[in-house]
């Protein structure tokens, strides 16, 4: 079974991931970086049929160009400059970079090497493939759209009849059924609502002439634990630093638990409080989480109802307007829905990720605020992480009581 190509332009991604890539290109070309696949489904098996499919889809992908067109586009993003948008004329996925296999058992590998302001920009492209070729090699296609459609109908009237009043943006590229149906739910959700304030798909953005949407990921604040001068503990600080050094308060949204929110808030101090426009929610409990932002808003002074409140983490429509109702009242309260917009059907969507191991030979880590998303090969490293972490907390623990 021969698919048809399913990234057709490079614009079909995250805008953070120009985002991110912007910086580095300004400031840390010197970095190179490895990414691992990893199917958290444990049932899920892949077969070599699909193996094929996806590096044939991989070749195609590594023949795309940017069009004048999109570059001119993504040059009218207000915070994209005009060197980067340049630079992108040059650059285009390199084949290179990307091995594949599959173990006996079923267990797809992908792995990324490659100088880091273009091996980040594989993640999403290579998502989207692998989940579009299993779900239409392993399923009836048109039976999985049908239910999508079914359950995409029940939330447009959801919030027709005022059940759902909450704004969010689509974010649903990663683990989409496929790209024809992430167009359709991106277009009917902002042509059948006032709700849908935009996506993070930049190539959807465009056609449909809605807001791209998004900051930055895990993997920018991991990229600093692969630089030798900069302390573990530290990383959220110079990450935070360079990310407003570059967009100066534009594009200010950032998120919190790459090394847990609690060592993120040593670092969101006065200065980088007034900074940003607001804080990320991605693990741990949503609404211990948005308390303890809160709090930290107030001691400095802030009224909060200034300030976002961004949640996206594995939501779905009900929990965002749980969410909303707790929060409306005490903050500008947003929400990023992924797989719940994008591959809601009558399967199971998969769990996939492509996640940041290595910058310049070095381990780096994700902790976050829920355990069981901590994603590093090596033991060693991410004990040794928690340890610097930890050492951190309790210093700033100790300071603060003896000056009680």
């Amino acid at each position: 079974m021969k698919l048809e190509p399913i990234v057709l332009s490079l614009l079909d991604t995250d805008l953070y991931k120009f985002n991110m890539d912007q910086v580095i290109f300004h400031k840390h070309t010197d970095l190179n970086g490895e990414y691992h696949f990893k199917c958290r489904n444990e049932e899920v098996r892949f077969t070599r049929e699909m193996l094929e499919e996806i590096n044939d889809q991989i070749d195609f992908l590594c023949k795309l160009r940017f069009t004048k067109e999109e570059l001119d586009y993504l040059r009218s993003i207000r915070f994209i400059k005009n060197d980067y948008v340049e630079f992108l004329r040059l650059w285009h996925p390199i084949r290179e970079y990307v091995t594949t296999d599959l173990s006996e058992d079923g267990k797809l590998s992908v792995v990324v090497r490659g100088p880091l302001f273009s091996a980040m920009q594989f993640e999403i492209y290579l998502l989207e493939i692998i989940n579009e070729v299993y779900f239409r090699m392993s399923f009836d296609y048109e039976v999985l759209r049908a239910s999508a459609g079914e359950r995409l109908n029940q939330k447009l009237e959801a919030f027709k009849n005022g059940t759902y009043t909450f704004r969010f943006a689509e974010f649903g590229c990663r683990r989409r059924l496929s790209r024809e149906w992430e167009d359709v739910v991106v277009r009917r959700l902002v042509t059948e609502t006032d709700n849908c304030v935009g996506t993070s798909n930049v190539y959807l953005a465009k056609k449909y002439n809605i807001m791209p949407i998004g900051t930055y990921a895990h993997e920018f604040v991991q990229m600093y634990q692969g630089i030798d001068s900069i302390p573990l503990a530290y990383t959220n600080h110079y990450a935070m630093s360079d990310w407003y050094d570059e967009y100066r308060g534009d594009n200010g949204t950032a998120l919190t638990d790459t090394i847990t929110t609690d060592l993120f808030l040593l670092d969101f101090n006065h200065s980088m409080v007034n900074n940003y426009s607001g804080v990320r929610h991605d693990s741990g409990d949503p609404y211990v989480w948005g308390e303890k932002i809160l709090h930290h808003y107030e001691k400095y002074g802030i009224d909060t109802r200034t300030k976002q409140l961004l949640f996206s983490d594995s939501l779905d429509f009900d929990r965002s307007q749980k969410l909303y109702e707790y929060f409306r009242d005490r903050a500008k309260v947003s929400f990023g829905i992924g797989t719940f917009c994008s591959n809601d059907t009558c399967q199971p969507a998969l769990n996939i990720v492509i996640k940041l191991q290595y910058v310049n030979g070095r381990p780096v880590a994700k902790l976050s605020d829920t355990p069981e998303k901590a994603m590093c090969d090596d033991d060693d490293y991410l004990a040794y992480l928690k340890g610097s972490v930890e050492f951190r907390l309790n210093r700033e623990r100790n300071r603060e009581n003896e000056n009680r």
